[in-house]
């Protein structure tokens, strides 16, 4: 029980909410109900849905970051971020209060359930994840870096508009002329831009390739790192580059579990927006603008691979290649919880993984367990 939190708005919210809490690694997550002006708690199934995300002091996720996330998510308002309701900071209490996304995390869609996201569905996702970026980008008041772009940061509600969360690491863009902001390397291993993790130097072009790395992975049904994969595969974009380019074989990078459902220009068109996210080059990098442009028409093309015949070949070579790929069998088992980290990347998959994993609807965002 807690005695209560302050709305987005600065008024008082309920007092005496009773969560059905779960402890979830470094946190505690809830979901409770309250009435639509957010007074009033109410019985477990009426009202509204609400998720809670209770800072652990033996977690890792500081003051400063879940300062950050109220900071940010207390000033913006957009479709495809995830609303803030409400905080609380009472002793040594650390609350936020989000709206419930009831299909989760992107992650657990397309690593840990046994049906695939259809074609469309993915489409789908990655505009309204691509919307949200070009927000922060180029229509917030100030310009906000994201920072830790990546699957389990990116929630669905019932419908699977895609909604950006945790904002922990996010970080304010750069002003009064300068090109980037210096900054300690964060966010997660394999995601991560080169040139950031490399110099510290960081750019809403740091996104850009965050979000290639996501499409791919959306692309592929592959995660971005998975020391599970044979030598050479493990990890995704350096497996993926040289055959991006490739437009008669580029069905061999597409998730096997599509099983051909997959528009064939749509396809095509979305692995060179992909490689042209990741072009080592921030600067021959889109802008998120153009990246929603380029994705607006996606989600409703209706030209089917699988009655393409150069496809049926393809998937006969493939299935005579692998055998285990028939029936949409998928190889990757997770990401290796052995992975080194590069300097202050958490890795994907770790043991700071998004409470969305298990597979339970009641849970709200993961905090970013980093410290900026």
């Amino acid at each position: 029980m807690v005695a209560g939190f302050t709305t987005r708005s600065g008024g008082d919210a309920p007092r005496n909410l009773v969560f059905q809490s779960h402890y979830i690694e470094y946190h505690i997550i809830s979901l409770c109900w309250i009435t639509e002006n957010g007074t009033t708690p109410v019985k477990p199934g009426t009202g509204v849905a609400v998720a809670v995300k209770t800072l652990n002091h033996d977690g890792l996720q500081g003051h400063k970051e879940w300062l950050a996330e109220v900071n940010y998510l207390g000033d913006l308002l957009y479709p495809n971020l995830v609303k803030l309701i409400g905080y609380c900071i009472e002793d040594d209490q650390r609350l936020l209060v989000y709206e419930f996304m009831p299909r989760g995390s992107l992650e657990n869609h397309l690593f840990r359930r046994s049906l695939p996201l259809p074609w469309s569905t993915r489409m789908k996702v990655a505009l309204g994840a691509a919307k949200g970026l070009a927000f922060l980008h180029e229509e917030a008041e100030k310009p906000v870096i994201y920072r830790d772009f990546k699957t389990s940061n990116i929630l669905l509600d019932a419908d699977y508009n895609a909604k950006l969360s945790d904002f922990g690491l996010a970080k304010d863009g750069p002003e009064d002329g300068k090109t980037h902001v210096s900054t300690r390397v964060m966010g997660t291993y394999g995601y991560a831009a080169p040139e950031y993790v490399m110099t510290g130097h960081l750019t809403s072009k740091s996104d850009v390739y965050s979000f290639g790395v996501v499409l791919l992975e959306m692309l592929t049904g592959r995660r971005s790192m998975d020391k599970n994969r044979p030598n050479g595969e493990h990890n995704l974009v350096e497996w993926a580059r040289p055959h991006l380019g490739e437009r008669r074989r580029f069905y061999r990078l597409l998730d096997p579990r599509l099983e051909g459902r997959f528009s064939i220009k749509g396809s095509q068109k979305a692995l060179q927006l992909a490689a042209h996210c990741l072009s080592p080059d921030p600067k021959a990098r889109p802008l998120m603008s153009e990246v929603v442009e380029a994705l607006n028409i996606l989600p409703n093309l209706k030209d089917m691979s699988c009655s393409s015949s150069y496809f049926q070949a393809m998937q006969a070579e493939r299935m005579g290649s692998y055998p285990n790929a028939r029936n949409g069998s998928r190889f990757e088992t997770g990401l290796s919880r052995n992975g080194q980290p590069a300097r202050s990347l958490s890795i994907p998959n770790g043991p700071h993984a998004s409470p969305y994993h298990h597979h339970h609807l009641h849970r709200s965002p993961k905090p970013s367990v980093s410290k900026p």
